[in-house]
């Protein structure tokens, strides 16, 4: 009796991984700083790299025009407050710029943090948190032990469940090989084909800012009595040139000047370097990164998909769709039990028209089917059984 009493009395044992503690590196209670530069990433990539802004808006604003539905075990809801706060997140965003934001951030970051406003038992509103300002403060459960938001030198921490894990912020992250608590930003696997990608872009704009003209220089010979020019006079030369041949506006403009010299270019021309071709190499390489087929981003020569139909939809069988099952599984898990038990979130795949060629698909095999009685065809494509429908045709 006395064991039981004691056993009754004992303090409830915590769920953690036998690890865990060992994922603390860096002290526990104290902020964990990401592995890379958010604004840098965001910049370079994303303001200044056509690619990967097109890849990123293309799966966002796709992930955006889903429709979602919610069921209770396996009956449709049409009306309930979790459905209202969805289309309605919060005063600054509907539900698609909500997931347009929520689906960039993800792609850029490889993070994402979702506020829940919750005054008292349900959530009201959702707000999304900028990546680069938000902190992970490890705990010893091998969860984190809060989030750390920092704006202007001062800081808000929203405390985690040790344990269950539950918090007013969800984190999203995508798969990260060499660190537990961050996500890996595509644009790190892609960093160089941008670089290479943006290197040629500046190269090409300096090029044409010099009037199309590759570098080179004036070569002048020696007098009869062996004198060249003098140093003060190469400034003036170089100062004349500059004026006379640089920018767009001296594009073609003739130049004509006195004395015993020749032009030598010093630079390979763009056709010798291939620039063209090499642009267009890490095009492909950036769209394959993100999933994105280059028809799509407007790589020509692209002839790995028939036409655009078909370059869409595995767009979005490849890409899209696999972003929205994860952010299905999030969601039901952190915010749909906050609504009570028995709810789940999906989204409307027979809504999407780039899907209509596997819809159609499934359908005729369906209609094929002798085997099948008319209501179990009507079931499998979404529609009510009616009466005398339980017979075969």
């Amino acid at each position: 009796m006395k064991q039981w009493i004691r056993r009754l009395l004992r303090r409830p044992e915590k769920k953690a991984s036998a690890i865990a503690p060992l994922l603390v590196t860096s002290g526990t209670h104290q902020p964990l700083w990401t592995p890379r530069q958010y604004e840098t990433l965001a910049e370079e990539g994303y303001q200044k790299n056509i690619v990967v802004y097109r890849c990123v808006s293309l799966i966002a604003r796709g992930v955006a025009s889903a429709p979602w539905l919610l069921y209770k075990g396996d009956m449709k809801v049409e009306s309930h407050p979790l459905l209202t706060l969805l289309q309605n997140p919060n005063p600054q965003q509907g539900l698609s710029r909500f997931m347009e934001a929520l689906t960039a951030y993800l792609l850029l970051a490889g993070n994402v943090y979702i506020e829940a406003v919750i005054p008292e038992g349900e959530p009201l509103e959702l707000y999304l948190l900028r990546p680069d300002r938000v902190r992970v403060i490890p705990g010893t459960a091998g969860v984190p032990e809060a989030f750390e938001y920092t704006l202007g030198g001062r800081s808000v921490r929203i405390p985690v469940d040790p344990l269950n894990g539950q918090s007013r912020v969800l984190h999203i992250k995508t798969f990260n090989p060499l660190h537990d608590w961050y996500g890996m930003s595509p644009i790190e696997a892609a960093a160089h084909a941008i670089d290479q990608h943006n290197a040629v872009a500046s190269h090409n704009l300096a090029l044409l800012q010099n009037g199309g003209r590759p570098s080179g220089a004036l070569q002048f010979r020696a007098n009869r009595d062996g004198n060249i020019l003098a140093e003060e006079q190469r400034q003036r030369l170089r100062e004349e040139l500059r004026a006379a041949v640089e920018g767009t506006r001296n594009s073609g403009r003739i130049l004509i000047m006195e004395g015993d010299f020749e032009w030598k270019e010093m630079g390979l021309s763009p056709k010798d370097l291939d620039f063209i071709e090499g642009k267009y190499l890490s095009s492909r390489e950036i769209a394959q990164v993100y999933g994105v087929p280059p028809m799509l981003v407007g790589v020509p020569g692209e002839a790995t998909f028939s036409n655009y139909k078909e370059a869409r939809y595995h767009l979005w069988e490849d890409t899209i769709l696999p972003h929205l099952e994860m952010i299905k599984g999030e969601l039901n898990q952190w915010l749909v039990p906050l609504f009570g038990d028995g709810f789940s979130l999906d989204y409307d795949t027979d809504s999407i028209p780039a899907l209509a060629p596997k819809r159609e698909a499934l359908w005729g095999k369906i209609e094929k089917s002798s085997f099948l009685t008319v209501n179990e065809k009507r079931v499998l494509v979404g529609y009510q059984p009616i009466p005398n429908g339980d017979r075969l045709e």
